[in-house]
């Protein structure tokens, strides 16, 4: 029988994933006019971050997606520097020169959001490496999505991972789509966290909007991680509401499709669960609200950076 989430636990997980929808709200109300490029929205797989980073240490590392805003609110960053980062001013988290697509947080052990498909798994497969290596308890976590489960770095890092027991979960957010493409077409199995079978390593395939299912499987996969017998696949089944990106209006997707889904709202299905009473979540909303309209003030009244700072902080040639 399963534990109930106590009420500290509902509160927390609530407050996470109501944080991460108004964020991503504020940020899209944003495409177009304060933001320049585009941004990659994680509305409607606010259960996964918050499931899976609810289960970490201060001292735990991850690596992102192009799709990172969501990881990097589930495990706690700062509002204000988010928001002037994706704005492009001095004061976000690399000074308003990474921008929405590779925003970081190293002082919470991100390892940095990445536009590379699938360019994230080899990172978190180094960082589980050194923790080895250096004989701590750390435990990474990769987010990744349904379309970097076919690239080569996939199946390399997993391999290396599995053949010397590192600590690190290799989280799939299986949200059906590569951009345009629908992943069920491109793969016989529809089921991707099978393909551990052929590492001999555990695989979760799991509703990725239930919040409490993907935090208590977490829970599973980074003890396992953690006690030093090696690495997991969580693959989450999950669907972002929105297109691609902000310019991309989705239409490839069956209406009845985007529909259920919505249905499916991961917010929904866990105030359905009773937990909270509904004057419990109107003061969770209401203090989110105050905080991601204090996010935006602090980002529009950051300065951008100088143009002669255009070549620092550059370690290449």
């Amino acid at each position: 029988m399963s534990t109930p989430l106590t009420t500290q636990q509902a509160v927390d997980l609530y407050t996470t994933m109501r944080k991460i929808r108004r964020f991503e709200e504020t940020v899209k109300a944003h495409i177009g006019k304060e933001i320049v490029g585009p941004a990659h929205l994680y509305i409607g797989e606010e259960a996964v971050a918050t499931g899976v980073c609810s289960n970490l240490t201060h001292h735990d590392y991850v690596t992102s997606t192009h799709r990172g805003h969501g990881h990097l609110v589930a495990r706690g960053a700062d509002l204000d520097r988010m928001m002037a980062e994706i704005l492009g001013k001095e004061t976000g988290y690399s000074k308003g020169k990474g921008g929405s697509m590779h925003i970081m947080a190293m002082d919470l052990g991100i390892l940095g959001a990445n536009g590379i498909v699938g360019g994230e798994i080899p990172i978190a497969t180094g960082a589980a490496y050194s923790a080895k290596l250096r004989g701590t308890e750390q435990v990474t976590l990769a987010f990744f999505g349904d379309s970097a489960s076919n690239e080569g770095t996939f199946h390399e890092s997993i391999n290396m991972a599995a053949a010397w027991d590192l600590p690190v979960v290799y989280v799939i957010e299986n949200n059906l789509y590569g951009i345009t493409v629908d992943s069920r077409r491109v793969t016989k199995e529809h089921d991707l966290a099978k393909r551990a079978i052929g590492y001999g390593i555990p695989g979760y395939t799991i509703d990725g909007n239930g919040v409490e299912t993907v935090y208590k499987t977490m829970q599973k996969a980074v003890k396992h991680a953690r006690e030093g017998k090696g690495p997991s696949i969580v693959e989450c089944k999950t669907y972002r509401h929105h297109g691609h990106n902000g310019s991309d209006p989705g239409t490839y997707r069956p209406p009845e499709e985007v529909e259920a889904w919505k249905a499916r709202d991961p917010l929904i299905l866990f105030r359905d669960k009773g937990y909270l009473t509904e004057k419990e979540r109107k003061e969770i909303e209401d203090k989110v609200e105050q905080e991601v309209q204090a996010a935006c003030k602090f980002a529009a009244e950051s300065p951008y950076p100088e143009a002669s700072e255009l070549m620092d902080d550059i370690f290449c040639d």
